[in-house]
């Protein structure tokens, strides 16, 4: 652990992984003696710890189940957690002597104080202010989960590690929950269930972290696109289409590209002396949309929303699936409004986010209030707007009657932010929508707008982001619903399955009559048995299908099975009337 690790008023799961971590790197270091331990940090994503080594052995899957016994063996032993305050000095001594050249590097680059804190775990010894627990017996169960790798301070240039992730709770039981749950949801694997169900693919060719949304997957995002920006246009959104790229001024205007550089692509020159930028956020380009005119308080609140296209250079090791991409679309507003409707504009804006969250069956873990820290040059502004935006957000807060965390050092550059924190089916946790409040960007750009008396003021500007990025969405809903998505977001909502060709015109017939509700129907016309189409319709996780023999044929019915349901009798009619209440209400 570093000397920057640990909490204030951390909770008692956070100590028990913060000392599972310790175990960890001794029994890390006792079975490769020449290992230099870098980060070992109690994380909640997954809920757990990892720690990081550069050794000379390279750790495989095979090597976990020898380490997971000599923490075990370590715990059994009961050493203490003990803390003990020294110079920094002769910490630096100490960790040199040991060869640990990553716990060096922080005491000579990152701290200043004179004395240091450092805990003795047996023969282990750490950089770390702590707390533990008293001693090693009382961490309950631990579980040696996987590897990956890291760079060191984050920076490719630096040493390559290798990062061992580990979980740990306080009884057996707690744990064993947690492996089943864990299990389940890997079966829900948004990968997995992605491929197999045909929504979307990540070619190599295409570039590391862009998606191919195949027809299946581009239908789902479709419709949860269409609904989106119908129900912000019925609230009072201008809906625009902005370039996916700008002058790099553009972003030095803004304040982006000199706080944000690292994680924008490399800007185009082009002959002219023209520097071109794929855009990483929207709010510039809706700048420009608010500045085509001189804005009247009569036009106030505006609020500019979009679909949009952003590019931000994420660093391999870290790209996931769909929920850590290059390339995402993000359903993004930004509201220009006066001080005396800030309030208002922010609890709607939050209504909004829970409403699409709710509708979409997204469960909420918690809000949080990201606020600056006390390094300054992360912020741009002066200290009463910073408490202007952050008081507005917290009577929102205090108003639609959500509690929440506040997340310290958590803020965009330019504001305090509320966040919603989802967390998916591997309880890793994730920011999905955000209200931001911005005097900064306002006043980088000169906006203006005519007051009641007639003369120019400066609009507060609100970041917004309802339902967040489209990979990122989606890619919790196919886990969430295991890709057995609700009626109105399925790919194919109706298979129909003539039972022989004699029914195949009454088949495309049907299909007809829901198609004229924009139902999505297929007819399965395959010369296969109808045990087989039926099979294979519940494979592609279908929501209804419907089975059409003589007897229906005959009656003018259709036999439906539905997920989980008995198979009904039904006229043609009926049915398309109760699927088409069902995808209209976004019944989940």
């Amino acid at each position: 652990m570093d000397e920057t690790a640990g909490s204030p008023t951390p909770d008692p799961i956070y100590v028990l992984r913060h000392s599972a971590a310790h175990i960890l790197g001794a029994a890390v270091l006792e079975l490769y003696p020449d290992a230099r331990y870098a980060d070992g940090p109690p994380v909640e994503d997954p809920p757990g710890f990892y720690y990081d080594f550069e050794l000379s052995h390279r750790i495989t899957e095979d090597d976990l189940p020898a380490i997971e016994a000599r923490m075990l063996k370590i715990i059994a032993a009961n050493p203490g957690f003990e803390q003990q305050v020294i110079p920094r000095a002769d910490a630096i001594r100490l960790f040199a002597e040991r060869n640990q050249k990553f716990k060096v590097d922080i005491l000579e680059n990152d701290i200043t104080a004179d004395e240091v804190s450092v805990y003795r775990t047996g023969e282990f010894l750490d950089l770390c202010r702590g707390p533990h627990l008293d001693s090693a017996i009382q961490i309950g169960a631990v579980k040696l989960l996987k590897l990956g790798g890291a760079y060191w301070r984050k920076d490719e240039k630096n040493a390559q590690l290798q990062r061992v992730y580990g979980t740990a709770w306080p009884t057996t039981t707690e744990l064993e929950q947690y492996l089943s749950d864990l299990a389940e949801a890997e079966k829900r694997d948004h990968k997995r269930l992605g491929r197999d169900l045909k929504l979307f693919a990540l070619d190599d060719r295409a570039g590391l972290g862009n998606v191919i949304w195949l027809p299946n997957g581009a239908t789902v995002r479709r419709e949860i696109e269409r609904w989106v920006v119908d129900e912000e246009l019925a609230r009072g959104y201008q809906h625009v289409v902005t370039p996916h790229l700008a002058k790099l001024d553009l972003y030095r205007q803004s304040g982006h590209y000199p706080l944000y550089e690292d994680s924008m692509f490399p800007p185009m020159h082009l002959e002219s002396g023209e520097e071109l930028e794929l855009r990483p956020m929207n709010c510039p380009h809706h700048i420009m949309v608010y500045q085509q005119d001189l804005r009247s308080y009569r036009d106030l609140p505006l609020r500019i929303a979009e679909v949009g296209q952003n590019y931000r250079y994420e660093k391999s090791g870290e790209l996931m699936g769909m929920i850590r991409v290059r390339s995402f679309a993000l359903n993004d507003a930004h509201i220009f409004c006066t001080a005396a409707s800030l309030q208002d504009e922010i609890v709607a804006a939050v209504e909004l986010a829970q409403y699409f969250m709710r509708t979409l069956g997204v469960k909420m873990n918690r809000y949080r209030l990201s606020i600056r820290d006390e390094v300054k040059a992360k912020w741009v502004g002066s200290d009463e707007q910073w408490s202007h935006a952050q008081n507005a957000l917290i009577a929102a807060l205090d108003q639609v009657g959500e509690p929440y965390d506040v997340g310290t050092g958590e803020a965009a550059f330019y504001g305090p932010k509320i966040d919603f924190q989802i967390r998916d089916l591997q309880r890793r946790e994730f920011t999905n929508s955000t209200v931001q409040v911005d005097f900064q960007l306002p006043e980088r750009f000169d906006l203006e707008y005519v007051a009641e008396d007639g003369t120019r003021q400066r609009p507060i500007m609100i970041h917004r982001g309802a339902v967040g990025a489209m990979e990122r969405i989606i890619a919790y809903l196919i886990e969430l619903y295991g890709g057995a998505f609700p009626t109105w977001l399925a790919p194919v909502q109706v298979v129909l399955v003539p039972v022989t060709d004699a029914q195949l015109e009454y088949a495309r017939g049907v299909a007809a009559t829901l198609r004229s509700l924009r139902l999505r129907v297929e007819v399965d016309e395959r010369s296969e048995r109808m045990g087989r189409k039926v099979r294979d319709a519940e494979v592609r996780k279908v929501p209804y299908i419907a089975v059409i023999g003589g007897r229906e044929m005959e009656g003018g019915t259709v036999a439906v099975r539905g997920r989980g349901a008995e198979q009904t009798v039904e006229s043609v009619d009926d049915f398309a009337a109760r699927v088409g209440r069902e995808v209209a209400t976004r019944a989940t």
